[in-house]
């Protein structure tokens, strides 16, 4: 069968995804450690948050097939998809659903992290902006979210497997190389996302983990030196 090569992931795409995957794994290590490493949670969590803000303005001024509109998951491309009539490259209408659901529940993940507390020395960077109360709360839910986290993730890798072996479909090739072969006439290189858009992206993505970082807010008042009365 002839096929074509294809310029399907730029290399901003990549480089978010494996960023991600490492630092996502680190985050979730330096987390189940605690007590020291939760410093170091802190910054992974930072990181994450800056890695996601670049791939939100990257789904809009990306190359081709790393935008958002490329590969938004519609009820009836999902159908189309299983039925089998679904013809295209890149994210497939369910590896979509999982992308947007990885997406989404990273972002709840560092959104409720910038808020937490562990209760003996860690505080989130945004910790002051709200109290000990809803902080409680927040942190709860950064907790029982990493249990929905860890089965999206399982389920991700299982399809890629499932891919990979199955279907005789690597997927993780194109994400490595940044192309893809596919049959003629199923798809073009992808266009788009140049040096203006990424540097775009880039001060976005910087401007967000500085307000994330806390370190616009006022110093907290230093306590009172007491003096002897003699």
């Amino acid at each position: 069968m002839n096929t074509q090569r294809i310029r399907l992931w730029d290399l901003p795409t990549r480089i978010f995804h494996w960023s991600l995957a490492i630092l996502v794994l680190a985050a979730f290590i330096s987390g189940k450690i605690g007590g020291n490493a939760m410093d170091w949670h802190g910054k992974f969590g930072l990181t994450i948050l800056g890695l996601l803000t670049f791939r939100l303005v990257w789904g809009i001024v990306g190359s081709t097939y790393a935008r958002f509109a490329s590969f938004f998951p519609t009820p009836a491309s999902v159908l189309a998809y299983l039925r089998g009539q679904w013809q295209g490259v890149g994210h497939n209408p369910l590896g979509a659903l999982s992308v947007f659901g990885l997406l989404g529940l990273l972002a709840f993940q560092v959104a409720s992290g910038l808020f937490s507390n562990d209760d003996i020395a860690f505080r989130g960077p945004l910790y002051d902006l709200i109290g000990k109360a809803l902080s409680d709360r927040l942190t709860g839910l950064h907790k029982l979210s990493v249990n929905a986290l860890i089965a999206l993730v399982v389920l991700h890798l299982a399809a890629i497997l499932y891919y990979t072996r199955v279907r005789k479909d690597n997927l993780l090739k194109p994400m490595l190389t940044g192309w893809r072969e596919v049959a003629p006439g199923q798809g073009t290189s992808a266009t788009g996302g140049g040096p203006i858009a990424f540097v775009i992206a880039l001060l976005i993505a910087l401007a967000a983990v500085y307000a994330a970082s806390g370190s616009w807010l006022p110093a907290a008042p230093s306590a009172p030196v007491s003096t002897p009365a003699w």
